[in-house]
């Protein structure tokens, strides 16, 4: 039996996450070979000076960096929301890590990797469940590896199986060879069979794809995700335990394998998620809504397109700039980001970063003479699981073990209810 709801200071949360943008080094970065990284500050340093992210930077994206200014990102007088960032402190900088973390439950113990692909033992059971052979078992590129193997999987009918540096193990299918469906079961399976040492692995993608020739394919928008069940009580636990809606746009759903979340929507690109996003707040639905934004990750930075990632998050700032109107005293607007993957630098992979952090409402109020916002600085916030501290904190849930609340670094007097 659900409790009932305790007097909230914002009737909903709407928290989006950037898939991949980092904003600068973490303190660990060296230790994940990561030195140097910087997804937003070299993106902008690619695109130039005359680049902006106007909405994004009213809100206080550029304030972020106090003591290093971005090229084209630079710091606005009054930023209309608190701004800061976040540092990780799980043993892995992927997006279950990074989702697990905001919402209380960091990954302590690294999941395992396979450097140099996949046990045999492991290809034989998927192959023999499969009825089909295996082919590449090795890190590679998505784009790279449809490019490399498609002909052959048309030919052949073999599953391409290939991981990368995180805890990922990967199936691409050419849908025309292998029906959505079968590739669907074949990774259920593998997830079953993956979940305990030695083969500890985060996460089971789907990758379908349609495919003509090396240099003419296209990757589906019905990836899906077979991720391992949080370890302990997330935030989306404790908040439907107290009867806060849920609600996981994108592939929240699959990261979280469906725990705690009332409801949701797989989207098929970053702005069918802030569409999504949008639909929901217009609903007047309240809670938490909780949205995963992926194209930034997955379709620049892992393909290392500072070009098509710059273009990702103009996109974004656009839709940031549809969504704000839109909400009310009583909302509040929580913009972040899982990891870094940094389109400039070396490799195909996540990159170990800091991540920006910004809370708005229209109901942020003057501590100034001249009526603009208070500069709302929130730091650096650590671990992650601050954001879901606060997000718990505002609908008066207990916390977990991990993280501290910020809200009362708001300066905010939301309207009555």
């Amino acid at each position: 039996m659900r409790k009932e709801i305790s007097m909230s200071r914002f009737d909903r949360v709407i928290t989006i996450v950037m898939d991949g943008l980092g904003i600068g080094p973490a303190a660990d970065s060296a230790r994940f070979g990561d030195a140097g990284a910087d997804t937003l500050g070299h993106i902008a340093e690619y695109m130039g000076a005359d680049w902006r992210l106007p909405n994004l930077q009213r809100l206080g994206l550029g304030n972020i960096r106090e003591d290093d200014e971005m090229i084209g990102i630079t710091p606005v007088t009054a930023p209309r929301a608190a701004y800061g960032r976040m540092a990780e402190i799980s043993a892995s900088k992927d997006s279950v890590a990074g989702h697990w973390e905001m919402m209380g439950v960091p990954v302590t113990e690294p999941l395992a990797l396979f450097p140099h692909g996949f046990p045999r033992e492991l290809i034989e059971k998927i192959s023999n469940f499969a009825q089909r052979p295996v082919i590449v078992n090795k890190p590679y590129s998505g784009a790279a590896v449809i490019h490399d193997y498609g002909e052959q999987q048309r030919s052949t009918g073999a599953l391409i199986v290939y991981t990368s540096a995180d805890s990922v193990l990967q199936i691409a299918a050419n849908v025309d060879i292998l029906p959505l469906d079968e590739l669907y079961r074949i990774c259920a399976y593998v997830r079953s069979i993956t979940t305990k040492p030695p083969y500890r692995i985060g996460r089971v993608i789907a990758r379908p794809y349609t495919f003509m020739a090396p240099d003419d394919f296209t990757r589906t928008s019905d990836r899906r995700d077979y991720t391992l069940k949080p370890t302990s009580t997330t935030v989306l636990d404790r908040l439907q335990a107290a009867g806060v809606s849920t609600y996981g746009v994108g592939k929240i759903n699959d990261i979280f394998s469906g725990m705690g979340l009332d409801d949701g929507v797989h989207t098929t690109s970053n702005h069918d998620g802030m569409a999504q996003t949008l639909r929901v707040v217009r609903s007047g639905r309240g809670g938490l809504i909780f949205t995963n934004l992926v194209d930034l990750d997955a379709k620049y930075g892992h393909r290392r397109d500072p070009a098509g990632a710059a273009r990702s998050l103009e996109e974004f700032d656009h839709d940031v700039g549809t969504l704000l109107p839109e909400l009310g005293d009583r909302d509040l607007l929580l913009i972040t980001a899982d990891h870094g993957n940094d389109p400039t630098f070396h490799g195909t992979d996540h990159t170990r970063e800091l991540v920006p952090l910004l809370a708005y409402s229209p109901s942020l109020v003057s501590a100034t003479e001249h009526d603009a916002p208070a500069l709302l600085p929130l730091g650096i916030r650590e671990p992650f699981s601050d954001l879901g501290a606060t997000i718990l904190d505002n609908f008066g849930v207990d916390n977990g073990p991990f993280g501290a609340s910020f809200m009362n670094a708001l300066n905010a007097e939301p309207a009555m209810a």
